[in-house]
Order: structure tokens, then sequence, then C-alpha cells
């Protein structure tokens, strides 16, 4: 089998995929979690599919995401070149794009593979974000 390339590791990162609508939020200070048992993708290396369960979670601030939009999100995926790493990053970014929230969470845990099972968490802010204070830097505040 021919080696990876470039062109397989940024496979599907900017793919145009739904639009994620949101709508007012009017309640500070709790977490919502979303979770989507279906994902699937394709290896943009051997085209075989790639399946797993995608955990959303988040604190919002002004605004959430509306359920039916994560779920079209979710589903263009489906025909989507993009390894698992990369599919679980994307999606943390353009959720955090969309409502700017307190933190983001999600993890994708996918079925076995020769054997192995992979888990992938993405995090917003990310465990190595680190603040400045007093000429000191110190660890970001760590979330959930």
């Amino acid at each position: 089998m021919a080696d990876y390339t470039a062109a397989h590791a940024r496979a599907g990162i900017d793919a145009k995929l739904p639009a994620l609508e949101t709508w007012p939020n009017h309640f500070p200070g709790y977490e919502i979690t979303i979770r989507f048992p279906e994902y699937t993708s394709v290896c943009p290396k051997t085209g075989l599919p790639d399946y797993g369960i995608i955990t959303i979670q988040y604190q919002p601030k002004k605004l959430c995401l509306e359920l039916k939009s994560i779920k079209m999100y979710l589903l263009a995926y489906r025909d989507l070149g993009i390894f698992y790493e990369n599919a679980v990053n994307r999606m943390l970014r353009d959720f955090v794009a969309a409502v700017h929230p307190a933190w983001f969470r999600v993890t994708g845990e996918f079925t076995p593979r020769g054997g192995l099972t992979t888990t992938v968490e993405a995090r917003w802010p990310s465990r190595e974000v680190t603040k400045v204070r007093a000429g000191h830097r110190l660890p970001a505040k760590r979330q959930p």
C-alpha cells in the first residue's frame, strides 16, 4: 500500500459542510451534552468507511447550537474523506466559531479497526493555553 501523503493528511479539513445554526441562550452557567452514535466518514487513504460515536459537550454563553443543523452537519461527513483526528478537530473548530462558548469539548470514539479502538478528544480552550499574570506564566484553568 502506498505511503501516506500530505494530501491524505489535509483531506476534508476545509471541505464545505452545511451551516451550523444557533439560537439565543437565556440562561447562564449550564452544560449541554449531545451524543451522535451514528457517525460515519471515509478514510482518505483506503476509501474504507469509519464508524464511531461523537459526543459534543459545551457551556454556552450567548448562543446555543440548533440540533437539526448539528445532525445535518454531522451527516455530511458520511461521504467525506477525513482522518479521525482531523474530523474531531474540524468539528471543534466549526462549533466554537458558531457559538463562542465558555468552553467546548468534542470526543470521537471510533469502532475497532485491526483490533484497535481509537478515542480522539479536542477541547477549547486547549489544555496548552496559558495565561500571563504579573509576569508569570500560569496554566489555563482546566475545563471538565
